[in-house]
């Protein structure tokens, strides 16, 4: 008995080692692709004229989605957008619109990306005018109505506001516009405006050499002491 013990301990102890090896071996191999397709980066399903809207609570749009042409992709659960367009409401507030060649929504739909000519429009009010960025990048994240990049950026503003800058950040909800260096500003002093109601200007007065011509005449009285004057001087000469 001794002996067989003996000899069946090493034929088990390689079994066990070469199930463990197998093991091993299979679980260090990439899973096999599954026949549906969801693990190839591949859509599964395609939109034209893809339009979405977002509202808040009370039903009021929030922001508006568009594109030309939506892929979803289900290995990342991504979103790729032709020419897409991005409008953005807030109460009290002029609309902001974003619009590129090419966009990207994550999964959970909180960051869109814009690329390839990218323009943002906000609306005026009635106190500043029309505000435009063109850039090549901009990542967007719509519940905090955030928008940043940090490629080049130009911005205009009506009627005569020129911006140039190496990246910015722009909060929806404070209002506050951030930008990041070399930053270069052109800016004209918008003229006054006039009503139309300013007064005509005075007729100038006329001059005293008008006035001194018409005096120019002696008087008679003065001709007349002209000539006792000459006659004292002619008399005290005689002497």
């Amino acid at each position: 008995m001794q002996g067989r013990s003996t000899i069946w301990f090493p034929i088990a102890l390689l079994a066990l080692l070469a199930g463990l090896t197998l093991w091993v071996d299979r679980v260090v191999q990439p899973p096999q692709p599954k026949i549906d397709g969801s693990s190839r980066h591949d859509p599964d399903y395609i939109l034209s004229n893809f339009n979405t809207i977002k509202t808040d609570q009370n039903g009021n749009p929030r922001h508006r989605l568009a594109a030309t042409e939506m892929r979803h992709f289900p290995d990342d659960d991504t979103t790729q957008l032709t020419r897409p367009r991005f409008t953005q409401y807030t109460a009290d507030k002029p609309f902001t619109q974003i619009e590129g060649q090419r966009g990207l929504v994550t999964s959970d739909g909180e960051n869109v990306y814009f690329m390839d000519n990218v323009k943002i429009v906000r609306g005026a009010t009635p106190q500043k005018g029309e505000l435009t960025v063109q850039t090549d990048y901009m990542h967007i994240i719509p519940d905090k109505e955030l928008a940043m990049t940090d490629r080049p950026v130009l911005i205009k503003q009506a009627p005569d506001t020129v911006i140039r800058a190496t990246g910015m950040e722009y909060d929806k909800k404070l209002g506050i516009l951030k930008l990041f260096k070399r930053v270069s500003v052109h800016y004209v002093k918008p003229k006054a405006k006039t009503d139309g109601s300013a007064k005509p200007p005075k007729k100038p007065a006329p001059s005293s050499s008008s006035s001194s011509k018409k005096n120019s005449k002696p008087s008679a009285q003065a001709k007349q002491a002209g000539k006792a004057k000459t006659g004292n001087t002619s008399t005290r000469t005689r002497r």
